[in-house]
């Protein structure tokens, strides 16, 4: 068998590593070793990141929309409730946006929900 010595491919996927860690800090955009190891655990936290991200936009959106029902006299659970029996499907993320940027339509909303749960019970 040939002896193989690797030289631009070896260099190009140290290079590629390195160009990825540029921007870490001292040795870890410097040597490869350190940079490929930086790069391992950043692409790790990425992953993770994008997955939290979506976690954490309904936690924002739920809490938002909490403290609008608070302003409004009815708490999360019962407006929520009483819009699925309404048969209103919104989303957290609209409902959100509609209790910040219009709070005429909101109470609207909250009254239906209003309406719907004391008619069911």
């Amino acid at each position: 068998m040939p002896r193989v010595k690797r030289g631009t491919k070896r260099r190009a996927s140290r290079h590629k590593v390195l160009r990825q860690a540029s921007g870490f800090f001292l040795t870890k955009s410097k040597l490869h070793r350190a940079a490929q190891e930086a790069v391992e655990k950043a692409l790790r936290y990425g992953f993770v990141g994008r997955r939290r991200k979506k976690r954490d936009f309904r936690e924002l959106w739920i809490i938002r929309i909490g403290a609008a029902c608070k302003q409004s006299g009815t708490s999360y659970s019962r407006f929520i409730g009483g819009l699925h029996k309404a048969g209103i499907t919104l989303n957290r993320k609209v409902l959100a946006d509609i209790a910040v940027s219009d709070e005429n339509a909101f109470r609207t909303l909250v009254e239906k929900s209003k309406a719907a749960f004391t008619n069911v019970q």
